[in-house]
């Protein structure tokens, strides 16, 4: 056994590795970035290496930072995770020069698996059947508008080398081929300096599913079932579980064998997992899609239906040990399910959402299993996908299953930054999640986008206006009558509770309630029509509005809630401030403001320049996203408020504008 484990990684992988060298008994090292300084990953490890500055590129990518801290550290072996350098040749070739061993498959499983191209040739060779297309040498624009003719419309335009929907466009009609290639090649290039491509049949009602495979260096291989991917948004999955439901047996039956020979053509010898797509349309007929040579982000939902840990198995298998089983010794009990947890916020186009962990608590629940990368006080960053953490719940049933992950989503408590717990919620108690899966189940169900329920979003702004009222009586109490919250007379008493008026904003968006204090621990909030009560519950720990509760927190204007997996931040103020304030609100509408927190990647304006409304300023980019930030009216440039290359918070004020002169 290894003594000394480097993990290339970082997050919520990171730390499950970790647990895994724990139990064998192996000096677990981890690596950070700048911006990872502090992570939970860091504090977990055995010990930390510093690798770069915070940009993926100058750190987690770079191959060479990540030898030379193993060589520093005297580490015996790397473990990649997923992502980043897992199925990168230059990490793999790093580790054999300097007689490190790496923990995955061998090279050239890697290498010939790397290209989509390449992995269908293979595929075909071994009796796979691939999805119609053309992937040949000639990747003239004329040689791939003809083979699209041919091949018929809708079809795919895929990046050979491409992974999470980068170098991917449909096309429905010969008069767009052109410009999706041109773009799609444009991505691919940018994004795996490849911009070789492939051409595929559109399968409309696409179900997705994969095998897991586990080999050792003596020929040993073994399937571990199937999974089933098909909830996904934009090509990322969402939820994932094991086994796939409404599954025909002789499908499932064609997927082991297709898997298992494309692995044994390749003499694969790791943990690895090929996928399909399935034609809902035309009886699940199964196409290969790809194969990952690396562990998979759901990795959980198999090893909780097989009892066989797999980060335990890839590295005995790279210790060159055998696999200790064979096929007939797996067996698979119960069905698990997981869901991504990501810091975005799925009601304003899935944006990110990143900043401190403010609090953070996992739930406690029989049969739910959670991969974390973060505690309180983590900082989410930028620099880095969304995903913070996975839930993974298993029963005996699917709907036993469901009914558990959906209740650890609701109890898993992060607060300080928006996550889409809400969302997934809303999805595990859709009716469709019991039929057939298929990749367009989000567009199915929130066709227009998810919104939460109008009844909620009403609850949680009386909530926050509940708790300001609460927090300003507790400033002012005293045992002055006049100070009292109620009304009274002299002689006799009102008959009336104290009333007053605010307002309450998210984001742009403000609305009017009326508060009335009916009992020192109960308040109504009145808006729209609706009357809803709530009520400090005893000890002052939330505030209760019919069966919810709601941990509150004040901080000035600002009033934080969480409740069954949601956490929001609103602003409070009385209506009389808030006349007040109009004037200065009028004079913000000047400003290009970033709309959430981002790195500054480009200023497109200088101080003095004029522009016209709709006119592009700046660039912002977000957990991989880029967003374009617009003038909103006619102005000059008065002045910049931030530079290129600046970690900014949402609201941070970009570009101001002053009118022109005449």
């Amino acid at each position: 056994m290894f003594s000394r484990l480097l993990i290339a990684n970082r997050g919520e992988i990171a730390c499950r590795v970790i647990r895994c060298c724990r139990k064998l008994g192996i000096h677990a090292i981890a690596v950070y970035s700048d911006a990872d300084r502090n992570a939970r990953h860091v504090r977990e490890a055995d010990s930390a290496v510093r690798i770069g500055p915070a940009a993926a590129r100058e750190s987690y990518l770079d191959a060479d930072a990540i030898l030379r801290a193993a060589i520093a550290s005297g580490a015996e072996a790397i473990h990649p995770g997923y992502g980043f350098l897992s199925e990168k040749l230059e990490l793999i070739d790093a580790c054999a020069a300097a007689g490190i061993v790496f923990v995955g498959p061998h090279r050239d499983a890697i290498a010939r698996m790397g290209s989509k191209i390449e992995s269908k040739r293979l595929a075909r060779a071994a009796g796979v059947a691939c999805v119609p297309g053309y992937d040949g040498d000639d990747q003239s624009d004329a040689r791939l508008a003809a083979e699209a003719q041919a091949l018929g419309y809708p079809l795919l335009i895929k990046a050979s080398a491409g992974g999470g929907g980068k170098g991917l466009r449909r096309v429905d009609s010969a008069a767009e081929f052109a410009g999706q290639l041109a773009t799609a090649r444009a991505e691919a290039r940018a994004a795996f300096g490849d911009e070789r491509m492939l051409l595929e049949r559109c399968i409309t009602r696409p179900r997705h599913l994969e095998v897991q495979l586990l080999g050792d260096r003596h020929g040993g291989l073994v399937h571990l079932f199937e999974r089933e991917c098909s909830i996904q948004r934009n090509y990322q999955k969402v939820i994932e579980e094991a086994p796939a439901n409404h599954l025909n047996d002789a499908v499932r039956a064609r997927l082991f064998d297709a898997a298992l020979a494309l692995g044994r053509a390749i003499g694969y010898d790791s943990a690895g997992t090929v996928e399909f797509v399935l034609d809902a349309e035309h009886g699940d007929e199964p196409y290969f899609l790809e194969m990952n040579t690396r562990l998979q982000v759901e990795h959980p939902v198999t090893e909780l239906t097989t009892g066989v840990d797999l980060v335990e198995g890839q590295i005995r298998s790279a210790l060159g040990e055998p696999l200790g089983f064979t096929q007939s010794d797996i067996s698979r009990r119960g069905w698990a399910i997981e869901a991504r947890i990501n810091a975005e916020v799925p009601e304003r186009d899935y944006q990110g959402s990143f900043g401190p962990l403010l609090g953070y608590a996992e739930p406690s629940l029989p049969g739910l299993r959670v991969d974390s990368g973060v505690d309180a006080g983590s900082e989410v960053s930028p620099h880095y996908d969304s995903m913070l953490a996975k839930l993974i719940a298993v029963a005996g049933t699917r709907e036993t299953a469901a009914a558990r992950l959906r209740a650890g989503v609701e109890q898993l408590r992060i607060e300080g930054l928006e996550t889409n717990q809400a969302w997934l919620a809303a999805l595990l108690a859709a009716p469709a999640f019991g039929a057939v899966l298929t990749t367009g189940f989000l567009c199915e169900v929130f066709p227009g986008g998810w919104q939460p329920a109008t009844a909620i979003q009403h609850e949680r702004l009386g909530a926050a206006a509940a708790a300001w009222y609460f927090d300003e009586a507790a400033r002012h109490r005293s045992d002055r009558p006049l100070d009292a919250g109620h009304a009274f007379r002299l002689t006799a008493s009102a008959g009336r509770a104290a009333r007053c008026t605010v307002q309450i904003a998210d984001g742009e968006a403000r609305r009017e309630l009326v508060l009335e204090c009916l009992a020192a621990d109960v308040v109504e909030a009145i808006f729209d029509g609706q009357c809803l009560r709530y009520q400090v519950e005893e000890g002052g720990g939330a505030l209760r509005c019919g069966a919810r509760a709601y941990r509150c927190q004040r901080q000035g204007d600002a009033v934080s809630l969480w409740c069954e997996g949601q956490w929001q931040r609103l602003t409070v103020v009385s209506a009389l401030r808030a006349g007040a304030t109009d004037g200065d609100r009028g004079r913000a509408a000047d400003d290009v403001r970033a709309e959430l927190p981002g790195i500054v990647t480009g200023l497109l304006v200088t101080v003095g320049q004029a522009v016209t409304a709709g006119m592009p300023v700046a660039i912002l980019e977000a957990m991989k996203l880029v967003h374009t930030l617009c003038a909103p009216r006619d102005g000059v440039v008065a002045s910049l408020g931030v530079a290129v290359g600046d970690t900014i918070q949402g609201g941070t004020v970009l570009v101001r504008l002053e009118p022109a002169t005449a």
